[in-house]
């Protein structure tokens, strides 16, 4: 991995070196997002909630002596492994990046991990990678995530299902990593409660009709269909076809399926569905959502704090380490995400970083309400919504 230059006496960094002298010039962070394909149109809001916390240090100039942070972006695709180890290579051989904020679909995450932030030692933080498998994943310590795996996302499905009172649903998912890990483990999590799985059915994104696979659905039956799929692909495939025919009215969307396009794809139709989506109502999060507006894009949307948060923990971790380099830094980023310390919230990362400097402890809270747990991933926290008037709001938190 590229080392920075240092501004001084055009004297060059040695490889693995911190900043010694104290005037850094640049901090590389890689964005690598689908900003292409099934997510293409939840990413935009997660690439700018990242680079909103990087713009926010460098204007502080309070990272590691006024370094100045830039975004490197790299799309994922999110379903393409090879696209996307080819974009983290390119981030980190080529740009020069000394860490990477992403990626976001679980199969394409899983990839880098192996492909490539292993092989060059570099530090990745997920703000949506929640497939249970990452848990245990071998990561030798640089894998991260600010969003809850799939493993959390089944107990909040069964437990929103039963406060319904609905008993027996119908299931599809994605067919790759992300929606079979979910499947599973929703599925496990609903039996264990007592309900009935109708059918576990997967789908292929990128299909014209899913007439065939919506019929096997309606067949088997079930008072809801969970459709664990992309909001862009053929996640709402399936719900126009369930419509169309008249096999489901009532849904229930996980995360990759929450975004405004639901809205516009289908809104009065969706009335009286509901889902959830990784969110809080801590004050960190109302404050994410006004730094959003004023920056000029939508800070409620799905994982839109979670990629502010997972910036923001790279750069906090690189102050405590006051190395840019991930073999340094990766050992401080659960230090400075979980108490004890000073709170850190939106807004306040100068704050956090002048206080590392200082050598007191933070606790980043940020707009997610972080809190990592053993596999370096968040707790989790998820906001309930459900469709009235053609548009899906938050009613609850759990």
């Amino acid at each position: 991995m590229k080392k920075l230059m240092m501004a001084s006496a055009a004297t060059a960094l040695i490889a693995g070196t911190a900043f010694a002298d104290g005037h850094a010039k640049e901090v590389k962070i890689g964005v690598i997002l689908g900003f292409t394909g099934p997510l293409e149109s939840i990413t935009p809001a997660m690439g700018a909630g990242a680079e909103m916390a990087m713009a926010e240090v460098t204007a502080s100039g309070a990272l590691l002596d006024s370094a100045t942070v830039t975004s490197v972006r790299g799309d994922s695709t999110c379903i393409d492994a090879g696209a996307a180890t080819a974009a983290a290579e390119r981030l980190i051989t080529s740009d020069g990046v000394h860490g990477i904020m992403g990626a976001d679909c679980s199969g394409v995450t899983g990839a880098i991990l192996q492909n490539v932030a292993r092989a060059n030692g570099v530090v990745m933080i997920s703000p949506s990678a929640t497939s249970p498998g990452l848990s245990t994943a071998e990561d030798d310590g640089l894998f991260f995530r600010t969003a809850p795996s799939d493993a959390r996302q089944g107990v909040i499905i069964t437990n929103i299902l039963q406060d319904r009172g609905v008993n027996e649903v119908a299931l599809t998912y994605t067919n790759n990593d992300y929606g079979k890990g979910l499947a599973d483990a929703f599925q496990a999590e609903f039996e264990k409660a007592g309900g009935t799985v109708t059918i576990s059915a997967a789908h292929e994104d990128g299909k014209a009709d899913y007439s065939a696979e919506v019929g096997a659905l309606a067949s088997a039956g079930g008072e809801t269909l969970v459709v664990a799929g992309y909001v862009d692909q053929g996640g709402s495939g399936i719900v126009r076809a369930a419509l169309d025919t008249g096999a489901f009215d009532t849904f229930y969307f996980p995360d990759g399926m929450v975004g405004t396009k639901l809205n516009e794809n289908f809104g009065e139709e969706l009335n009286g569905s509901y889902g959830a989506y990784p969110g809080t109502d801590s004050p960190g999060a109302a404050s994410f959502v006004e730094l959003a507006e004023a920056a000029g894009f939508d800070g409620t949307g799905a994982f839109a704090p979670e990629s502010y948060d997972a910036a923001a923990l790279l750069m906090f971790a690189m102050q405590a380490a006051n190395s840019t380099d991930s073999a340094d830094y990766k050992e401080h980023v659960f230090h400075v995400a979980n108490a004890p310390g000073v709170q850190i919230f939106p807004g306040e990362l100068a704050k956090g970083l002048e206080l590392i400097k200082a050598g007191e402890d933070i606790d980043y809270v940020g707009a997610s309400a972080v809190e990592l747990i053993g596999p370096g991933e968040s707790a989790g926290n998820y906001q309930e919504i459900e469709f009235a008037d053609g548009v899906y709001s938050t009613i609850k938190f759990r």
